[in-house]
């Protein structure tokens, strides 16, 4: 990887917010977003994306309220789709492509909702969508991954994180290492008051207040591309089935050997096929 974080690190200030965000490459404006995380930021969700993407489109990774080192943010200031929106105008972009991961996806469901005049282009990873029944996943609570989330979130010790990243991946031996799990408690510890805000909102269902009403997902009507891990045990890739059948424009890839990190785990792929969506939709 050519490209360092300190290089492409930018800070702008939005009506409500500072949002720092990673900036590289020309063309369409391409926005990647994370997901809830402890420790999770633009450039530590998307490290292994940014620079392949960049050679093709204008990309933008951001630090969203709450997360990385941007401000912090109460659960009940907490709309990452109105803080896009901002993050957008405050750079003069009038439409991009939303790309994102769990918490991030939810975010750009509900924003292709609210502002389909803004997106482009709606790519996925792992989206959880609020009230959609499911067959596989969780009835009545958190699903297994969520779970050790939550549990990161009261302890970011670097054992937790380690715990975090073995059920966000496919292949542990890989992913799980060492230095990662203390990079990304690291991180977290970083900003106790992001943890602290997560766990005071959770009565509230942070870290999404604002979830997407599942009966407007028809009327989402930008090409979208929905990619999930067939092995992920944060969201079951059902719900990613659930999409496909009420968005129109959607298409699905299911990926085996890959949990809840497509972008990470299969990263050559995973640029490959959003290089082509974007360019060829």
């Amino acid at each position: 990887m050519s490209i360092d974080p300190q290089d492409i690190a930018r800070t702008v200030e939005t009506a409500d917010w500072k949002l720092r965000y990673y900036e590289a490459g020309a063309g369409h404006p391409v926005v990647l977003l994370h997901g809830s995380g402890p420790g999770a930021t633009g450039w530590s969700n998307f490290a292994g994306n940014i620079e392949a993407l960049a050679a093709h489109f204008h990309v933008y990774a951001v630090d969203m309220p709450g997360w990385g080192e941007s401000d912090a943010a109460t659960v009940d200031r907490l709309d990452h789709v109105e803080a896009a929106i901002q993050f957008l105008d405050a750079l003069g972009i009038d439409k991009a492509a939303f790309v994102g991961n769990s918490m991030g996806g939810q975010t750009s469901l509900r924003l292709a909702t609210e502002h389909p005049e803004r997106i482009s282009h709606l790519i996925t990873m792992g989206p959880p969508v609020g009230k959609l029944p499911t067959l596989f996943g969780p009835g009545g609570g958190p699903s297994e991954g969520l779970k050790v989330l939550i549990e990161a979130y009261h302890d970011a010790s670097p054992e937790n994180m380690r715990r975090l990243v073995e059920i966000m991946v496919y292949d542990k031996a890989r992913f799980a290492t060492p230095e990662l799990c203390k990079a990304r408690s690291d991180a977290a510890l970083a900003r106790p008051e992001h943890l602290r805000n997560y766990v005071d909102g959770l009565p509230q269902g942070a870290p999404l207040p604002k979830w997407v009403k599942p009966e407007l997902l028809p009327t989402i009507q930008v090409p979208t591309l929905l990619i999930h891990g067939r092995d992920d045990r944060v969201v079951s890739y059902e719900t990613s089935l659930s999409l496909l059948a009420n968005i129109p424009d959607s298409r699905l890839v299911v990926l085996n050997h890959c949990g809840h990190w497509a972008m990470i785990e299969h990263a050559d792929e995973f640029n490959r096929l959003v290089i082509d969506f974007v360019a060829n939709n």
